[in-house]
């Protein structure tokens, strides 16, 4: 096995616990983690919760990865709008939603001998802008890479070196952020979304989002792609307007 692209913390980390299950989600963290766990000699299995939430792509982001680490990949279809709580969209609806996916992941994991689930949050991530996170702890979820005080931007380089296909893609949120707070959610939304965001992404967009407000879009695009907006925005309102009632466009904070 390969660990020169694994740090001594992390190494150390699967010393101790040699046997895990990984909360996948086919991104750039939780695929680091998944190689480090491989190279590592860890005893894994890998879990990925499928549900209304998670645009196609996601999945076979996921199944892309494991292929190129030799694994397995695990899926796991769960309904989360039957949960009240998720579905009317309040400030709590991160929470229950990570609850739902981790005790979902929890029981198969369980079920197929693996008592540890760990996953990818960093030591970058802000507890005040994912308030799912204070669901780990209480659910006993372990989070090396935090753990062992890796960044983003250390995971990027790491996962570059070690030749991952992940290491500079986007960072991608959930469909269910793209919905007006306080706005149920509908899986008619999540798939007026995910369907829009697919038809957009073809003009050359990376790392954009399209919000819901009232019934209108509101597109977000990176400063750097709007050349690439006012280039397409005839087409872009005809497409969008097909679906909304109206259009508007904003600036996307740049990722980690």
């Amino acid at each position: 096995m390969n660990t020169k692209y694994v740090p001594d913390e992390l190494k150390q980390f699967f010393v101790k616990n040699p046997k895990v299950a990984i909360a996948f989600s086919g991104g750039c963290d939780s695929s680091y983690l998944f190689y480090a766990a491989v190279n590592c000699d860890a005893d894994v299995a890998v879990y990925f919760f499928s549900s209304q939430f998670q645009p196609e792509h996601e999945c076979h982001d996921a199944l892309r990865t494991a292929l190129q680490l030799g694994r397995p990949l695990k899926v796991i279809e769960g309904d989360s709008l039957a949960d009240k709580r998720i579905a009317a969209n309040d400030q709590d609806r991160c929470y229950w939603c990570k609850r739902l996916v981790f005790s979902k992941i929890i029981e198969r994991a369980k079920a197929d001998g693996y008592d540890l689930v760990i996953d990818g949050t960093n030591a970058s991530d802000d507890p005040d802008d994912r308030p799912g996170m204070r669901a780990l702890p209480e659910l006993g979820i372990r989070s090396p890479l935090r753990e062992a005080g890796l960044l983003k931007p250390d995971i990027r380089r790491l996962s570059h070196e070690a030749g991952l296909w992940t290491w500079n893609i986007a960072t991608y949120s959930c469909l269910a952020t793209r919905c007006e707070p306080g706005v149920p959610i509908t899986e008619a939304l999540l798939k007026r979304t995910d369907n829009c965001e697919s038809i957009i992404e073809k003009f050359g967009f990376t790392d954009f989002r399209i919000r819901t407000r009232g019934n209108g879009a509101v597109l977000e695009v990176p400063r750097e792609q709007r050349n690439l907006l006012e280039q397409n925005k005839r087409d872009i309102e005809e497409i969008l307007l097909g679906q909304y009632d109206s259009v508007t466009y904003a600036q996307r904070r740049p990722p980690q």
